[in-house]
């Protein structure tokens, strides 16, 4: 190539060195745009804090729904023991609620496949990360900056990091108690 460039004219010559140089800074606006973007926490935090938000989603819908079917259950055995045209009414209420139960299957599908390609993201831009070392490593942990209700409210906790309502409980009773 440095030969196809040393026959050129000057002209082509130098609009190849700036082809070059505009692609040199594009490259360096890439790497600060990165490290600014802070993929260490995208791939850290960002990423693993949203597939466990949508692992715990697919785990309550797929409790609830066992509860509700549960539920269904208990509802058309009595509706058995009762007979006759309310029986039957209510047994046909409760099928309908067991067909749209089914509905949980498919969003939990859904939600691993986002969870898939979250985790697919993660992993590229840790080689990314890899690749640009440093450059791309970003400054430190997001500060977070709410204040007040904000910072208080932050939506349901992860089963593994919220308190039991069995703790919840004990403490109410140690409170009863004083």
């Amino acid at each position: 190539m440095l030969d196809k460039v040393e026959k050129a004219g000057s002209t082509t010559r130098e609009s190849v060195f700036q082809e070059l140089k505009d692609l040199k800074k594009v490259i360096e606006d890439s790497r600060r745009e990165i490290g600014i973007a802070r993929p260490g926490d995208i791939r850290t935090k960002d990423i693993p804090t949203a597939t466990d938000e949508l692992d715990a989603v697919v785990e309550a819908t797929a409790q609830a729904t066992a509860a509700i079917m549960d539920a269904c259950d208990g509802i058309q055995t009595a509706a058995g023991e009762m007979g006759g045209d309310h029986a039957n009414r209510i047994n046909d209420e409760v099928m309908k609620i067991f067909e749209a139960c089914s509905f949980q299957d498919i969003t939990g599908q859904r939600i691993r496949k986002v969870v898939r390609t979250l985790t697919d993201i993660e992993q590229r831009v840790g080689h990314l990360i890899s690749l640009l070392g440093d450059k791309a490593a970003g400054t430190g942990d997001h500060e977070d900056k709410r204040v007040g209700d904000a910072r208080l409210l932050n939506g349901p906790q992860l089963p593994p990091q919220a308190v039991s309502q069995d703790e919840i409980d004990k403490l109410l009773a140690e409170l009863d108690g004083q």
